[in-house]
């Protein structure tokens, strides 16, 4: 079976970084979309960024030139280069990644999750 298994959170101060990684097993995603997601108390899931099949990262704006993502076939795994870090940045962070294979987009209907890392971020 699919699992999805984040690790790298942890409390940081402002300006402070962090590295989540989303080690998978039961599938080899090496071409498809794999990505993070977050939720902060209250609010909805929202896109934080994504590789697609082939690499090509994309980032939703208000991270864009703190956050790189990054994967590794190799091993199954992609990352998530938090620079920068505000307190709006926390949140619970989950790994997804596309149920079909050769998209461009992760669609949360059909993907696969992950249980989640929390990143807190102190003012």
């Amino acid at each position: 079976q699919v699992q999805l298994v984040e690790s790298g959170g942890g409390l940081v101060q402002t300006g402070g970084s962090l590295r989540l990684s989303c080690a998978a097993s039961g599938h080899t995603f090496s071409t498809y979309a794999m990505g993070w997601f977050r939720q902060a108390p209250g609010k909805e899931r929202e896109f934080v960024a994504l590789t697609t099949w082939n690499g090509s990262p994309y980032y939703t704006a208000s991270v864009k030139g703190r956050f790189t993502i990054s994967r590794d076939n190799a091993k199954n795994t992609v990352y998530l280069q938090m620079n920068s870090l505000k307190p709006e940045d926390t949140a619970v962070y989950y790994c997804a990644a596309d149920s079909r294979p050769h998209t461009d987009v992760i669609n949360i209907g059909r993907a696969y999750w992950g249980q989640g890392t929390q990143v807190t971020v102190s003012s």
